[in-house]
């Protein structure tokens, strides 16, 4: 059965001018003529294809009252009514940005319906709505759709965004992106602002700001004590060598102003382990983000897995969140930070520092402080490296407080990564000293009576337990090498000094463009080194020709066939390198060319 004339009229009548007005006059209608049996069944259509008529109009306020009404005649199915309702007036709030009103909705939702299903099946249609946002590159209303969920679901439980997230690291990594953006502008207080309003959700204290500073500006103004080893330089820029000859390098060369070698040391600094950060007062010391070229480094230090602070960076200030624990150390030397467990960050920019620690200028008793979780060979190596049979203090992930810390610079200037946009920048190692790294470690070993006498030894590099990176014909390359002489030798089963011993004994070294290659610092001059790499003219050759030719070992690239897959990183990218060219890269070392 039809509805009345009168209500099909009043029905058809509506539009944007007049929808209020007109759906109090239908509200009155239906309590006056409340109908029934299939006349309410053609009614309540009626009514769901008015509130979508003017859901689709953005008249959210005046759908969600036509969507009550259905729910007022509908004994059967009120609670789908009430949920597009709620649905319809949340929509009308996020539309107009009015986001004090629609917590308070959402706070009258949950106090209405507790933790129903009306809450939780909303709370899913405000996911999809944050993921349009999103998608959209609109991340403030994300966010904010992304918290209406979350209050309205009562936390993340049962709800996980269309990319996989929970709600909270969801908002966590948006208001990362957000606050970036702010500071990168200059406007830091905005972005505290902004990380205040959600950081309850995601678990984390406020953020302060800080100047950011080198160990030498800081020491400079009176801060603290600075005595320079080795002072800032002129390198040499090296001299790729590729198999075929040269290729334009499409990567952003390394400065060759080699930084100065010193040792700082600090009173009351608070420190981050797993980061660089070090904070004294309200300056942030920091060599990598105070450089000149800092512009070029997407500076990650709070942001990686197993991290324990957020840091958000700008010109000349840097946000970081306060610690909700802190652990407190009398004195100590920095030997510990970003990406301190990984070999090759390990080799280049932890074990120098060594050298300035060995210093007479720096005191002695006190402990050099490491990440939990070193590998055994890290160990090796600073047990090689210490002259002043130095203390060592393990730090669990948990800010630590240090009434005096030492402070030693990386060697270079060296980003993690280039930040989104620009050339890949192929940081140049100084020679200098690479050397007196290799220096100190062959001594100590010959004085462990480890035997360095032989030569002669030609290896391969083998990469079969990675997957990055990876030669994935190796088979076939050891199978072209093995006739010459070749032994296939995996570095990570050996001991730090078995590996010495190996690099150091080897004539001819080929392997993948990995840091494994870091080994090389050990050769002997006039070793031949083939790296097999990628065909990315990106990729870092002046880098590894740096470091691998401190020790007077020569270096050629020889570049395969990139095997591209989907999420790896271009500089990360698999490769095959055919039978013929290695034959040809193998004539080519052999012939001393």
């Amino acid at each position: 059965m039809r509805p009345t004339a009168t209500f099909l009229n009043l029905v058809r009548s509506i539009d944007s001018g007049n929808a209020s007005t007109r759906l109090e006059t239908l509200a009155s209608l239906l309590t006056a003529e409340p109908p029934s049996g299939p006349r309410a069944a053609a009614t309540l259509r009626h009514l769901e294809a008015l509130g979508f008529r003017l859901e689709g109009g953005a008249q959210f306020g005046d759908a969600a009252r036509a969507y009550a009404l259905a729910a007022a005649i509908d004994p059967h199915d009120t609670q789908r009514w009430h949920q597009n309702a709620a649905v319809a007036r949340l929509r009308g709030f996020i539309e107009q940005e009015l986001w004090p009103d629609a917590a308070a909705y959402i706070a009258e939702l949950r106090s209405r319906d507790g933790a129903g299903a009306i809450p939780h099946e909303t709370a899913r249609t405000l996911l999809q709505l944050g993921w349009t946002h999103e998608c959209r590159g609109r991340a403030e209303p994300a966010v904010q759709c992304y918290r209406l969920a979350y209050d309205l679901n009562g936390g993340d439980t049962g709800l996980a965004t269309v990319d996989g997230d929970s709600l909270s690291r969801k908002i966590r990594n948006l208001r990362l992106l957000q606050m970036n953006a702010l500071a990168e502008a200059g406007r830091h207080e905005e972005a505290v602002v902004l990380h205040e309003s959600t950081r309850s959700i995601v678990g984390l204290g406020p953020v302060g700001i800080y100047g950011i500073v080198s160990a030498g500006q800081e020491a400079g103004e009176g801060h603290g004590r600075y005595h320079e080893m080795r002072p800032g330089r002129r390198i040499a820029d090296p001299a790729v060598t590729f198999l075929g000859g040269p290729i334009p390098l499409t990567s952003q060369p390394g400065t060759l102003d080699a930084p100065p070698q010193y040792v700082a040391l600090f009173k009351d600094c608070l420190t981050f382990p797993r980061s660089n950060v070090v904070l004294r007062g309200e300056r942030l010391i920091y060599d990598l983000a105070a450089h000149p070229l800092s512009g070029v480094a997407d500076i990650k230090d709070g942001v990686n897995p197993g991290q324990i602070m957020t840091a958000v960076w700008g010109p000349g200030r840097a946000l970081v969140e306060a610690p909700a624990a802190i652990n407190d150390i009398d004195a100590g030397l920095m030997l510990f930070g970003l990406q301190s467990r990984q070999y090759g960050h390990w080799l280049l920019e932890f074990v120098p520092r060594m050298l300035c620690f060995n210093d007479p200028a720096c005191p002695s008793g006190l402990p050099l402080c490491v990440d939990d979780g070193m590998p055994e060979s890290h160990h090796q190596i600073i047990a090689l490296m210490d002259t002043r049979n130095r203390p060592i203090v393990t730090l669990p992930p948990v800010a630590t407080r240090f009434r005096e810390l030492g402070l030693a610079p990386v060697p270079a200037f060296f980003p993690f990564d280039t930040r989104p946009g620009l050339p890949i920048y192929d940081a140049i190692w100084p020679q200098d000293i690479l050397a007196a790294v290799r220096d100190r470690i062959l001594q100590r070993l010959a004085a462990d009576g480890v035997d360095l006498r032989r030569t002669g030894r030609r290896i391969i590099l083998s990469r079969r337990g990675f997957t990055q990176r990876q030669l994935v014909n190796e088979a076939e390359i050891i199978e072209t090498l093995q006739p010459h002489g070749f032994e296939i030798v995996q570095p990570e089963h050996l001991t730090f000094a078995e590996q010495v011993q190996m690099y150091h004994g080897a004539d001819i070294i080929v392997g993948s463009a990995s840091s494994a290659l870091i080994n090389c610092i050990f050769c002997r001059p006039g070793t031949r080194v083939v790296a097999l790499a990628h065909e990315s003219p990106e990729f870092y050759f002046r880098g590894f020709t740096s470091f691998v030719e401190s020790s007077g070992a020569r270096l050629l690239f020889v570049r395969g066939t990139t095997l591209q897959a989907e999420g790896v990183h271009p500089m990360h990218a698999s490769y095959r390198v055919t039978p013929a060219t290695m034959r040809r890269a193998l004539e080519a070392v052999m012939a001393g060319r």
